[in-house]
């Protein structure tokens, strides 16, 4: 039996240098990338490749056609599930995230839809922003320090 993993996942992500760059840190932690279509971009597109370098080759990929594939066919447990908005009711640096985590994420210019959140505002995140003239974080940005949150006691730190 294989060990569990936490996986990041991009509910319909728009751009394809943020996808290459959450790739890029997927391949560093040994994390699977799961992409939930539609996709606003091509995976073969030089972009994506070029922010994820030399590395995409490497990235371990999952796709799905919908959400409903996805929990269809993955079955996670509601406890491991995080999504990650900006109006989340709780922190980030909360909870105690399992091994087998799915770190969930929106779109760029939508964050997730209403309808995959529906009756799991306990399950809804915030990275904290000290400043009220941001009105989000880039999302490649926001993955990363979201994955290394999870992984603090997994990485010994």
């Amino acid at each position: 039996m294989s060990k569990p993993q936490m996986k990041m996942v991009l509910v319909t992500p728009e751009i394809p240098y943020n996808t290459g760059a959450i790739g890029r840190t997927c391949v560093a932690l040994e994390l699977e990338l799961i992409l939930i279509h539609p996709l606003g971009f091509s995976l073969d597109e030089k972009s994506v490749k070029r922010a994820g370098t030399d590395y995409w080759k490497h990235v371990q990929l999952s796709e799905y056609d919908t959400w409903e594939s996805f929990l269809k066919t993955r079955l996670p447990p509601r406890d491991s599930l995080f999504f990650f908005e900006v109006n989340g009711a709780q922190s980030v640096f909360e909870p105690d995230y399992p091994e087998d985590a799915y770190l969930v994420f929106g779109c760029e210019s939508k964050g997730l839809p209403p309808e995959i959140l529906e009756g799991l505002d306990d399950r809804v995140f915030n990275v904290p922003m000290r400043s009220s003239l941001v009105r989000s974080l880039n999302l490649a940005n926001t993955a990363t320090a979201v994955v290394y949150q999870a992984l603090r006691t997994q990485l010994g730190g």
